[in-house]
């Protein structure tokens, strides 16, 4: 008789799965602010820097069609939306570190190949990757492609996410959270572009402005981010907004801070320069009141608007403008007159 080994046998991707209640409990522990008594942005904030940026940059046109399935959505229209939940879900996989052209023609390239999910499905890991190696990271993206795949069919039998239209968003998190290489980002987008949700996706460009702009403590991450501004931002400014500041973040390098030579000439009258804060700040001590302030859009009164720290300056037209953290009001945006 073999001796059986004691070692015990690795799960296939398609078994490495949490349990829905373990998936659920860790939607809820996401869902709670990291910062509840960071109060910015207010929705003050959010509606301001959505008007500015709505008026330097109208809305953004490779939105447009993902704005108008919103409003039908709204106005319960009968029209269907053009992309299936399935193509908006593997098309956000396609568009990780890469640009928005190369994730286009890889997904393009994916669907000339392999017309069906259920082509994709049954084709060789290889096939897959030379039909999206012009997007980046074929390997990875093919192999958690054909992952989902398999999931999706051992679960509900068929290759379609449709039926996630009739789900909350809490559930929703869950139901796509079960699938590896499927992070919070991707499922924000695909709840925000492709089930008509209000949510608030946070790529590089909204952190980076987040952050600048001061909606953010300094020491923030991108998850943080996510689930903070989630809470503060008004639902229904949310897709307009989150549009706005990612067309915006990579037109301007004013925001991002970097240098291009070939920089377009809009970022040098950035409409956020009026919100940001420099880098570094002025400590102040503790039960200090700093003199002569009046509020620009943040919290608190001109009486008394803060102890503590200043986070940092930015000399400009209105005066020098700061963003100062009062451990008991929190963060406020303010100038020396």
């Amino acid at each position: 008789m073999r001796k059986q080994d004691g070692r015990k046998r690795k799960p296939s991707p398609v078994e490495q799965k949490c349990s829905p209640a373990k998936l659920l409990k860790k939607a809820t522990e996401i869902n709670l602010d990291p910062y509840p008594n960071y109060l910015r942005p207010t929705p003050d904030d959010c509606h301001a820097v959505r008007d500015d940026l709505l008026a330097f940059h109208g809305f953004p046109q490779q939105f447009a069609k993902y704005r108008e399935q919103r409003l039908n959505t709204d106005e319960n229209t009968s029209i269907s939306p053009t992309d299936t939940v399935l193509d908006g879900l593997v098309s956000t996989i396609l568009s990780q570190n890469t640009t928005d052209a190369n994730s286009q023609r890889a997904f393009s390239s994916l669907k000339s190949a392999l017309p069906t999910w259920e082509d994709v499905l049954a084709a060789d890991s290889k096939c897959i990757e030379d039909a999206i190696r012009c997007g980046g990271l074929a390997p990875t993206k093919a192999s958690c492609i054909k992952n989902m795949l398999n999931c999706l069919l051992e679960k509900r039998g068929k290759l379609c996410l449709e039926y996630l239209r009739d789900l909350s968003v809490d559930e929703i998190k869950t139901e796509l959270s079960q699938f590896k290489g499927i992070g919070p980002k991707t499922v924000a987008c695909v709840l925000m572009f492709n089930l008509q949700q209000d949510d608030f996706p946070v790529d590089t460009h909204i952190f980076q402005i987040a952050k600048a702009i001061g909606w953010v403590p300094i020491e923030a991450d991108t998850k943080k981010t996510y689930v903070h501004l989630n809470k503060r931002i008004p639902n229904e400014l949310k897709f307009d907004l989150n549009c706005l500041l990612f067309t915006h973040g990579k037109a301007c390098r004013t925001c991002i801070k970097k240098e291009d030579n070939k920089q377009k000439k809009e970022s040098g009258s950035c409409p956020l320069l009026n919100y940001a804060i420099a880098d570094g700040g002025e400590e102040v001590p503790d039960n200090t009141i700093v003199p002569t302030m009046t509020p620009v859009g943040g919290v608190g009164d001109s009486s008394c608007i803060a102890e503590g720290v200043v986070r940092g300056y930015l000399s400009g037209g209105r005066g020098s403008v700061v963003m100062v953290f009062d451990c008991e009001r929190g963060p406020s945006s303010a100038y020396l007159s």
